[in-house]
């Protein structure tokens, strides 16, 4: 079914599908989740690296860092894993994600991400929102940070995200399973001059054909956005604390969803702070994630303000 072009014949749209999308699906994890992925984010050096972002990938929560996961220059490297738990709220519900990501040969990693949710409380769109789907991503890091002992340079990596099962707003509307996918390069430095306190720069840009990293759907179309992060670390008792923010742009509409008037997709913003206990390789996430609320006129998902949890570790560092 193609996008209705009123509001009135949107929600008539969402309710004539809403008792199709009841029947049991696999509840795996949604795009939302890639929302507070944010949260997650790396303190260290990229030999240090050992945090996933809500898909599985070595970054922040939402963006990918240039950084990999850490692995010995010949071989492969003992897994990342992390869990990440997003509470959507009242339409979307809450995301369960839980990811594992293989580095090797010192420069790739690999990894996939699967999810559960929980169904939100919106009878014409929680529906829209309540299927999950499977992540699989890589990375190749192209530039070493700090290459031949120039201490200004970044590391600076190219990676893809793919995303199949995909069954969200335009999937929805139209009763089939979808696709999409991102392919990025992406800069990140650890400034370390001020001893006192580190700060880690991220920016990056990438082509994509997902609408908030999947959790609503497809774009229309493949459109160039970009992304970057900043992260402050602090000292705390017998650990270390980042905080900062991210900032993700989005396609500006969704599939399905196209109308007149279109809906309209704003950009992701995430505020964290992570937890570093002393050399351990583990750390917790706390944050808030600002997706969308008004995605057309009288229509929120009411996801602008939401909290947000992760915990990352890799085994490679455990002692």
């Amino acid at each position: 079914m193609k996008a209705e072009s009123t509001y009135r014949r949107l929600n008539h749209s969402i309710l004539k599908f809403g008792s199709s999308l009841v029947r049991p699906r696999p509840n795996r994890a949604g795009v939302l989740v890639a929302v507070i992925a944010t949260l997650v984010f790396v303190w260290a050096p990229a030999g240090q690296a050992q945090n996933l972002n809500w898909e599985g990938q070595t970054g922040a929560f939402v963006t990918p860092f240039a950084y990999t996961s850490p692995s010995p220059g010949n071989s492969v490297g003992l897994p990342s894993v992390a869990f990440h738990y997003l509470d959507g709220g009242s339409v979307l519900g809450g995301f369960y994600e839980i990811s594992a990501t293989l580095g090797f040969l010192s420069r790739f990693e690999v990894g996939y991400s699967g999810a559960l949710n929980s169904e939100g409380s919106s009878p014409t769109l929680s529906p829209l929102f309540n299927s999950g789907f499977s992540i699989f991503h890589g990375k190749a890091n192209l530039l070493r940070e700090n290459a031949g002992k120039h201490s200004f340079l970044p590391a600076i990596s190219v990676g893809f995200v793919a995303r199949t099962n995909v069954h969200r707003v335009g999937g929805v509307i139209d009763d089939k399973n979808t696709s999409n996918a991102d392919f990025y390069v992406v800069a990140t430095k650890t400034i370390t001059q001020i001893k006192v306190l580190p700060i880690v720069a991220n920016v990056g840009f990438k082509l994509t054909n997902a609408s908030i990293l999947g959790i609503a759907g497809n774009a229309p179309d493949w459109q160039g956005v970009v992304f970057g992060a900043l992260g402050f670390v602090l000292p705390g008792p017998k650990s270390k604390i980042v905080v900062g923010s991210e900032a993700l742009q989005e396609p500006h509409h969704i599939q399905g969803l196209e109308g007149p008037p279109p809906a309209t997709v704003p950009t992701t913003l995430t505020y964290f702070a992570r937890v570093i206990p002393g050399r351990l390789p583990f750390n917790v996430d706390f944050g808030v994630a600002q997706a969308a609320n008004e995605i057309l006129p009288g229509v929120e998902l009411k996801a602008r303000s939401q909290f947000a949890l992760g915990i990352s570790y890799h085994f490679s560092n455990a002692r």
